[in-house]
């Protein structure tokens, strides 16, 4: 069935196939091209699959008011320049940031094939979700990948009260030999702020500690977080400053927006966002024999898994594991959506006038 039915939980579901069908008719019908709308697609579902619902389907309303308000190029000219034999630099031209994301690991990985390791740093891009979603492609290439973005400003530097720091994502991925890849995917921040926005979506309260209202008190409710109060960083300074680093390794190396200047895309529709991202592939074997590294790379993986849990774990879990687990049972049981996260992709669907996203009151399987 095609309308969204709220069961007990205020959910529904639906199959990947059908929400990666449906986004890619969506943004088609906006006059994205076929081949990059499977791309924003993919990485939209994926997230979703992966339990990365805060950068999943439920951003497409805002992408697509973004690309209306030419805010987002459709269909910008990839052409990265290489300044090295091992690094390049890429302008986005506003392009939507999953496109330009998959189009700059792919150049650093080619790289890294001929080289051992390739970097590439982006100016003029855009919000590129999940960050996974681009040290995926290098470890199914057998690479090691890292991941880093600029965000727009949504919290303080340690020890100041206002806004100037982004949540700025940043993912790590190593190849696991016999066993699956670790892949470290996390904002700086204790909760991004997507997670705020979406309990704010669903009229959710927030936990203590994820963020302080315009007073710079501790909040529960998502609106007055998002309402001039602030995000917080993991581990006081250390989160502070692992975001300042991301800033610099996005924003300030690239050419594009840094230190508070890149647009926020709930917002600022006065300019593009000019996110800056850094992208790095490499060899596992750069030091020790292919064989050795698989042996290495074992041997910690399985210290990890045999380590004795702590008092309220049941298992030791690797970076990545959780998303792999959630990912398997949404395939088989479908991606379980908020009733109002679904009316506004309808409403999109009406707009565009294509087919609603079919969705069912009860998980698929």
């Amino acid at each position: 069935m095609a309308g969204p039915k709220k069961s007990n939980t205020g959910r529904v579901y639906a199959s990947a196939l059908a929400a990666d069908a449906f986004a890619r008719s969506v943004l088609s019908a906006n006059g994205v091209p076929d081949a990059h709308a499977a791309i924003v697609a993919n990485c939209l579902v994926h997230a979703d699959l992966r339990g990365v619902d805060t950068h999943g389907l439920c951003r497409l309303p805002v992408y697509l008011d973004r690309l209306r308000a030419k805010l987002i190029n459709p269909n910008p000219k990839l052409e990265p320049k290489r300044v090295t034999p091992v690094a390049a630099t890429l302008d986005g031209e506003n392009g939507f940031g999953f496109v330009i994301g998959l189009r700059a690991m792919q150049e650093a990985i080619d790289m890294a094939r001929e080289y051992g390791i390739g970097i590439v740093s982006v100016k003029r891009s855009t919000h590129f979700g999940m960050a996974a979603s681009y040290a995926l492609p290098a470890v199914e290439a057998g690479m090691m990948a890292m991941v880093f973005s600029n965000a727009s400003p949504a919290m303080p530097p340690w020890g100041a009260k206002s806004m100037l720091l982004g949540t700025n994502p940043f993912c790590m991925a190593a190849p696991g030999g016999k066993h699956r890849p670790i892949i470290l995917d996390m904002s700086p921040a204790v909760a991004a702020r997507g997670k705020i926005r979406r309990a704010e979506r669903r009229g959710e309260t927030i936990p203590l500690g994820y963020a302080l209202d315009a007073q710079g008190k501790p909040t529960t409710d998502p609106k007055a977080a998002l309402d001039g109060g602030v995000v917080l960083p993991i581990g006081e300074h250390k989160g502070s400053g692992i975001s300042m680093f991301m800033d610099i390794f996005g924003g300030v190396i690239s050419g594009a927006n840094f230190g508070g200047d890149v647009g926020d895309q709930y917002k600022a529709y006065d300019r593009a966002q000019d996110v800056g991202h850094f992208f790095l592939a490499m060899k596992p074997n750069l030091f020790v024999s292919e064989d050795d590294y698989r042996a290495r790379i074992g041997t910690l993986i399985e210290r990890v898994r045999a380590a004795p849990p702590a008092d309220g774990h049941a298992e030791v879990l690797l970076p990545g594991e959780p998303e792999d687990r959630i990912e398997e049972e949404r395939r088989k049981r479908g991606i379980p959506y908020a009733a109002s996260e679904v009316a506004a992709l309808q409403d999109e669907a009406k707009k565009a006038g294509v087919q609603p996203l079919v969705v069912s009151d009860q998980p698929i399987s």
